[in-house]
């Protein structure tokens, strides 16, 4: 399997490179961290190409900058002439703009916080258009990955528009891939365990007491990918928005620790449906 995982230097997009590899998979990884000490956080694509290939995964570096369109055409141009295929797009790539968790009003926070509308909302329509070429010719699955934000209020109308954009982004890109034999979802993650994340293990926040009793393993949504890109009847799941804690259910995934977590379809509410209706 030929994989692509955007912005996989850390957090998610790097559990879910580390998912992917656990299948042997080929995985390329793109990110603007080359090496560690090239950020103030932990992580770089040198460090999870190295933990790819430990894993049994081959990985491949891409530096990319998600808001610069040339180097992502220069990205999965790479890949096509390298393997002259993807079976497998994971859009991750988000920028996370200062104080986005903060309480304030969005007029407060800085404006910022639209930068999210670039890196995390075009970023994701511009890595498929590049990768369709590729994935029509005999592809499986395009991902991208979403929350709960995508229908109630989650760090202020920039979040939410991203999430709400790609959920919808996954369903109308399902219509047109289809006819190829391609699924496209939108997956809602829940509360993962990352290096940005992990200091609220110990905080006294009560917003985060409930998310990080039931918090998922960052490798979690990587195994419930690399679970649909494998099924049989994969078009089955195709335009639509999944919870990844009740797609793994149905899946048979379990965490890395073997728990099963649960949706928190309960406290933050339903994925959205969309109109059958198609108009060309």
């Amino acid at each position: 399997m030929i994989a692509l995982v955007t912005g996989a230097t850390r957090g998610a997009g790097k559990g879910i490179a580390l998912a992917l590899a656990d299948t042997g998979a080929t995985v390329y990884v793109t990110g603007r961290t080359a090496q560690d000490g090239d950020s103030e956080l932990p992580g770089s694509l040198a460090t999870t190409v190295a933990e790819i290939g430990a894993r049994g995964g081959v990985g491949i570096a891409l530096a990319c900058d998600h808001a610069d369109d040339a180097q992502v055409e220069a990205a999965f141009a790479q890949v096509g002439r390298e393997q002259g295929r993807l079976d497998v797009l994971v859009n991750n790539a988000f920028a996370i703009p200062e104080h986005i968790t903060s309480r304030r009003p969005f007029w407060e926070k800085g404006l910022e916080q639209q930068t999210v509308l670039d890196v995390g909302l075009r970023s994701t329509y511009v890595a498929s258009y590049f990768a369709a070429p590729l994935l029509v010719n005999g592809g499986r699955l395009v991902v991208n990955t979403s929350s709960f934000g995508g229908t109630c209020y989650m760090h202020g109308p920039a979040y939410g528009a991203v999430k709400a954009g790609v959920d919808k982004m996954a369903h109308d890109m399902a219509e047109d891939f289809r006819p190829h034999g391609v699924a496209a979802i939108s997956l809602w993650m829940g509360f993962l365990r990352t290096e940005r994340t992990e200091a609220l293990f110990t905080s006294t926040d009560h917003r985060y007491a409930a998310l990080t009793q039931h918090a998922e393993s960052a490798q979690f949504p990587g195994r419930v990918i690399a679970a649909l890109a494998a099924h049989p009847d994969r078009m089955s799941y195709s335009g639509q928005v999944h919870v990844a804690a009740e797609l793994a259910a149905e899946l048979g995934v379990a965490d890395i620790d073997g728990r099963q977590p649960p949706s928190h379809r309960p406290a933050l509410g339903s994925p959205p449906e969309y109109s059958p209706i198609v108009v060309h």
